[in-house]
C-alpha cells in the first residue's frame, strides 16, 4: 500500500492504495465518483476518460499511484452546483448522448479539446474525438454538441 495525495475535482484527497489500483477504481469505489464509466477495460473506447493535469487519460489504464500530487477532473467536477457546464448542457440540448455510457468520457475529451482550442473546426473536433467510441448516436449529435459550445450557442 502507498499513501497518495491528489486533488479530485478541486478537493484534496488522501488515500492508501495498492500499487496495482487503477484510477477508475479509486474514483468509482474509493471516492464514490461513479460518473466515470468503464467500457472496454483496455483503453480503446474512451468511456473512462478523465482529465489528469488537464489532459485526457484513460482511467482504466492509469495507476492511481501515478496520480500522487496531481489534479484529476471527472465529469462530476464540471458542473457548479446545479449549474451544468456548457458541454453537459449542449449534450442534452443537441442530443449528444443516448444511453449515457460513453457520455462522461466524450464530454471530458471535448473539454480538453476546447481548453486547448476554443474554436475548433468540425474536422478538428472529429479528429480529436476519434478515441471516444459510441454505439448509439452515430457521432453527428456529439459533434453538433461540441460545435455548439465552440460557437457560443450554449448558455448555462
Amino acid at each position: 500500500m502507498k499513501s497518495i495525495q491528489l486533488r479530485v475535482n478541486g478537493q484534496a484527497v488522501e488515500r492508501d492504495v495498492a500499487d496495482n489500483t487503477l484510477l477508475i477504481d479509486l474514483l468509482r469505489n474509493g471516492l464514490d465518483l461513479t460518473g466515470t464509466k468503464e467500457g472496454c477495460s483496455v483503453g480503446v473506447c474512451g468511456a473512462c476518460t478523465v482529465l489528469l493535469e488537464g489532459k485526457p487519460v484513460s482511467s482504466c489504464l492509469t495507476l492511481a499511484v501515478t496520480t500522487d500530487g496531481c489534479e484529476v477532473t471527472t465529469i462530476e467536477g464540471l458542473a457548479e452546483g446545479d449549474r451544468l457546464h456548457p458541454l453537459q448542457k449542449a449534450f442534452i440540448d443537441y442530443g449528444g448522448f443516448q444511453c449515457g455510457i460513453c457520455t462522461p468520457g466524450q464530454i471530458m475529451s471535448a473539454k480538453a479539446l476546447l481548453d486547448e482550442n476554443p474554436h475548433p473546426s468540425k474536422d478538428e473536433i472529429q479528429s480529436w474525438m476519434m478515441g471516444n467510441l459510441c454505439r448509439c448516436t452515430g457521432y453527428y449529435k456529439i459533434i453538433e454538441s461540441i460545435q455548439a459550445v465552440a460557437d457560443g450557442k450554449v448558455a448555462t
